[in-house]
């Protein structure tokens, strides 16, 4: 099963907080462009309320670049759903309808770009209150919620991302590097 992972749930990737191992034990996650922003963010919001040194910070912040990213060796961890214009003017008229805030709006969008383009992406994961209770009727297909929420079969499957192409829809590159491997 493939996931759309927002920043909230990524964040868990890296720091300990509660939950944390419910995140770390999936491997097929979609992340939002927003999350090249996001989840440095909070990293260093959590050293700057006491929580890590510096140093902890500044390493854990250089795991997650390394993670977007991706290496000479490594591909990146996650498929990217690129804020395109779709997916832009999928968040505004998501935020007028649901009074959702515009990154949780962008978030939500993105979800969708990558389930019209990854057919395996269906489940959309958020520690973040207002996302996870967003009362959408035109997302019925996903579950916005959190992992503990899930039914264990749904949070035990795992699946690979290759990124080899392009995918997106409409002539649109909103996902980059959303390819299933191996999926059960």
């Amino acid at each position: 099963m493939i996931v759309l992972a927002d920043s909230s749930a990524v964040v868990k990737l890296y720091a300990d907080e509660q939950d944390h191992q419910l995140v770390r034990g999936l491997d097929g996650l979609v992340v939002s462009a927003l999350a090249r922003v996001e989840v440095p963010s909070a990293i260093w919001r959590k050293h700057r309320m006491g929580e890590l040194t510096s140093a902890d910070a500044a390493v854990l912040v250089a795991a997650f670049e390394a993670d977007y990213h991706g290496s000479a060796d490594d591909q990146p961890r996650f498929a990217v759903v690129a804020a395109s214009a779709n997916v832009l003017e999928t968040a505004a008229r998501l935020a007028a309808v649901h009074g959702l805030r515009a990154y949780d709006a962008v978030q939500l969008a993105s979800a969708k770009a990558a389930a019209q383009a990854v057919p395996d992406c269906h489940t959309m994961t958020a520690f973040d209150g207002t996302l996870r209770t967003s009362p959408s009727p035109s997302t019925a297909t996903w579950s916005a919620c959190r992992f503990g929420d899930l039914p264990r079969q749904l949070r035990n499957r795992r699946c690979h991302l290759r990124p080899t192409r392009n995918l997106g829809h409409a002539g649109d590159r909103a996902v980059r590097g959303a390819r299933s491997s191996r999926c059960p």
